[in-house]
């Protein structure tokens, strides 16, 4: 029989899968709209960097989260 894995780790693995959601939806975003001739203040442009950064900054905190800190 396997264990139950605790609550902490189940969150810590949903919240990283989610941030690496967010950086590919980011990346498509940007993809998309430079296929399509979007220039550098185009939505598109803004909200790729947008979810990348932000999906890139949930996984830093995440991984220094468990750090010790002094």
């Amino acid at each position: 029989m396997r264990a139950v894995p605790a609550p902490r780790d189940l969150h810590a693995k949903a919240t990283t899968a989610l941030s690496a959601v967010m950086v590919v939806l980011g990346v498509a975003i940007l993809a998309s709209t430079l296929a399509r001739g979007g220039g550098p203040l185009a939505v598109g442009i803004l909200l790729g960097v947008l979810f990348i950064a932000a999906g890139a900054g949930r996984i830093y905190v995440q991984r220094a989260g468990g750090r010790e800190r002094s």
